[in-house]
């Protein structure tokens, strides 16, 4: 049967078997030739199978030679993946150049290493290599802080900019960083090696610079595609710009509303202006979804079409039918851990698998309250990305000031923190005083205080200073503690006035990591214990029991627990996505590109779930040690709320019941089984009297019941103090029976 030209309507004849399954649109990408070509592929849309057919296109049908044809994306799985399928199509397509933007830049170098300056056998250095090689010649400064400046370094190298650019100034405060950069440049060439900043860079400066390299690589080169181009950086731009000569065909596949990875460097602003970096060029959407349902498609749609850096589309479905994402507005992080536990366990009764779920967060420290539970209520799960939560280095270098707290023999702990963060306390300095330790059979803590008069300069003062922040920290945890204060902001005056917090920060300015939101989460959870140091002790009690249920064999068909950043390329058919609240996602402070792409992470996020997508948002939620009364995400308040079911409020603030407006925020939409005592939740309730020893009379303001510590109560006294209590673990507190 003939099929009609996709472009011109008029029938033509049989297509063969590789592009007759192709639709409308991705035929006519397949078969475009002569101008440059954007192809704006939305989430869903087949957009790898069309690249790989393009090739296979070219090749078998345009008669192109497969090594005249470069082909770059940004990871080695979907660079084999590229070369597999398009050589399933046509094996002469494994001739063709398909790697990684950084595979190539090695290449590359490698095949002009004589122009470059290079041995043709350099080696790749790597972090822990290039801060060898920085720490080499600061001696002056700790390795930590070398790393530190390394990463900096790689940063500049992906924004194209060298140690003389005018513009590294204005990218960088540390007014150190041109002349550190440049003395990280001398010794790296004096090594003859390269980093993988430079993988992009050389190549690039050589083809700007050398006009014989770059004729001849653009003769090789007649078609360049790229794939997954909206998450190209500067420099890789720059590398492209070079490569493309004037008789080349160029085309690059991506989705705006898919530039996620603004933290790594990556620019949206390559795809939305190539059209005008290469005149002429063609632009051909691919809006037909092959993975949702159009409800969840609408509500993407609705969220993304308030940023106004795109060059838009609206996704259509394939699949016909579907039912209305659910939104459900609760109490606390607690009710948010039962609501998915509902439905999980609801998904499995109706026939489904654990491994068909997946519940999205913005930050590592959000999976806390789902791996401390899911393995108590018997629900499998793997986390995708990151390590477990009491793994992260951040957290286990907290946890071990902890440990030599509660046991001063711990020589684990103290090895990990005596000089961390860095107080010139080296490991020769360590081994006498572990030394000590072992030859007077006292703790590690006296012994170190008697040892450190034999050590010299920074070690000696290093070691002081460290036994004086112990001592300081033990002696608050064993003060009176009359206001029933929680262990939450004793734990964030350990990590402020350790170093961690600022010295984890730092490692979060230049590598976007979310370290500190780790420690803050690590404060919530040691907020539902009481500042003591049995309550210490406890929490750690606590902590090593969720490590051993958390660390057995995790079978196949587990709940997957993922960042939203971690999920694109992925899809489930069911998709949870948590703490949709203002101030968290996004947060109060992004405004301009950032929310812009906030909504963007929203959007692929969103577009995860294939059947059934579920969305929360918590009225209180325990942030910094503390409760925290939220509003829900200015994003939800963008979605039409005839697209969403909405979890029924009991009871609302200002008097907003059920359907209330997004920001009306409804008080309580717990679903049942929470773990929350009817009677011990009648006890403390709004409104009733209550009495504290040292307080005296007062009224009680809000309640927020918690799985395991009771209820946490908000009291207003007479005197106008207000405080916050868990009964739990404070006799003081009173309720006045009338």
């Amino acid at each position: 049967m003939n099929r009609s030209n996709p472009i011109t309507g008029v029938p033509e004849p049989d297509l063969p078997p590789y592009l007759s399954s192709l639709n409308p649109e991705q035929l006519s990408a397949v078969r475009h030739e002569g101008k440059g070509l954007l192809i704006l592929a939305g989430a869903g849309s087949g957009k790898t199978r069309v690249i790989t057919t393009k090739i296979a296109y070219l090749v078998r049908e345009k008669g192109i030679e497969p090594e005249s044809i470069l082909a770059v994306t940004f990871t080695n799985k979907a660079a084999r993946e590229m070369r597999d399928r398009a050589a399933a199509i046509e094996s002469e397509c494994s001739r063709a150049v398909m790697r990684t933007f950084h595979s190539f830049g090695a290449w590359f170098l490698r095949r002009n290493s004589q122009a470059a300056g290079l041995d043709s056998n350099f080696t790749i250095y790597d972090d822990d290599d290039q801060t060898t090689l920085l720490h080499g010649a600061m001696p002056q400064n700790s390795r930590s802080e070398c790393g530190r400046m390394v990463q900096a370094i790689s940063r500049a190298k992906d924004l194209g900019l060298e140690p003389d650019s005018p513009d590294l100034s204005a990218a960088f405060s540390d007014p150190e960083m041109r002349r550190i950069y440049a003395l990280y440049e001398e010794r790296l060439r004096n090594t003859g090696n390269v980093d993988f900043g430079d993988l992009i860079r050389m190549p690039a400066r050589l083809l700007r610079e050398d006009e014989a390299v770059r004729r001849r690589t653009r003769q090789r080169f007649r078609v360049i595609l790229v794939d997954e181009y909206q998450d190209s950086n500067i420099a890789q731009f720059e590398l492209l710009r070079l490569l493309a000569g004037d008789g080349a065909y160029i085309c690059v596949v991506g989705d705006d509303d898919q530039s996620i990875y603004r933290f790594r460097g990556a620019e949206v602003r390559n795809i939305l202006s190539f059209p005008e970096i290469f005149p002429g060029t063609d632009i051909i959407k691919l809006e037909r979804n092959y993975r949702s349902y159009q409800s969840i498609l609408d509500v993407a749609g609705d969220v993304v079409s308030h940023n106004s850096g795109r060059l838009g589309k609206k996704l259509v479905a394939e699949r016909t039918g579907g039912s209305k994402p659910k939104l459900a507005l609760l109490e606390d992080q607690d009710s948010e851990v039962a609501y998915c536990v509902r439905v999980c366990k609801d998904h499995l009764k109706a026939g489904g698998r654990w491994s068909d779920i997946a519940i999205l967060y913005r930050t590592n420290a959000q999976s806390l309250t789902f791996e401390k539970e899911f393995p108590r209520l018997g629900i499998p799960y793997r986390i995708v990305g990151a390590s477990r939560f009491y793994d992260r280095e951040e957290v286990k270098d907290a946890l071990a000031y902890m440990a030599m707290l509660c046991n001063p023999r711990d020589e684990v702990a103290f090895k990990r923190i005596v000089n961390k963060p860095s107080r010139g306390v080296g490991e020769t300095s360590v081994d006498i005083l572990l030394g000590e330790a072992e030859a007077s059979g006292s703790d590690l803590l006296s012994s170190a205080a008697r040892a450190a008069d034999t050590l010299k300069g920074k070690a000696k003062a290093g070691t002081r200073d460290f036994l004086a922040l112990i001592q300081g920290l033990d002696g608050l945890l064993s003060s009176p503690n009359p206001d029933g204060e929680s262990l939450g902001p004793f734990i964030e005056r350990l990590v402020r006035s350790s170093g961690l917090i600022e010295y984890h920060r730092a490692q979060d300015e230049i590598a976007g990591t979310q370290k500190v939101a780790n420690l803050e989460e690590l404060v919530n959870a040691a907020s539902l214990y009481p500042r003591s140091p049995e309550g210490l002790s406890d929490f750690l009690e606590t902590i090593e029991l969720d490590r051993s249920l958390s660390s057995e064999e995790v079978a196949a068909d587990a709940v997957t627990l993922i960042t939203m950043h971690n999920t694109k390329g992925l899809e489930f058919p069911l998709v949870i996505a948590t703490g949709l609240e203002q101030g968290l996602f996004p947060r109060d402070d992004e405004e301009g590109e950032e929310l812009e792409e906030q909504r963007r992470l929203f959007y692929v996020a969103i577009t995860r779930a294939k059947d059934e997508l579920y969305l929360t948002s918590c009225h209180w939620r325990r942030l910094h040690g503390r409760l925290y009364e939220t509003m829900p995400s200015r994003f939800l308040g963008e979605i039409d709320g005839s697209r969403i079911e909405t979890l029924k409020a009991k009871k609302s603030v200002g008097g907003y019941g059920s359907g209330a407006p997004f920001g009306q925020r409804p008080i309580s939409a717990r679903p049942a089984g929470t773990g929350v005592q009817d009677k011990e939740a009648s006890a403390w309730r709004a409104g009733a009297a209550v009495y504290h020893d040292d307080y005296g009379a007062g009224v009680i303001i809000k309640v927020s019941p918690t799985p395991s510590s009771g209820p946490l109560v908000v009291v207003r006294f007479e005197t106008g103090r207000q405080a916050q209590f868990f009964p739990k673990f404070t006799k003081k507190l009173e309720v006045q029976r009338s």
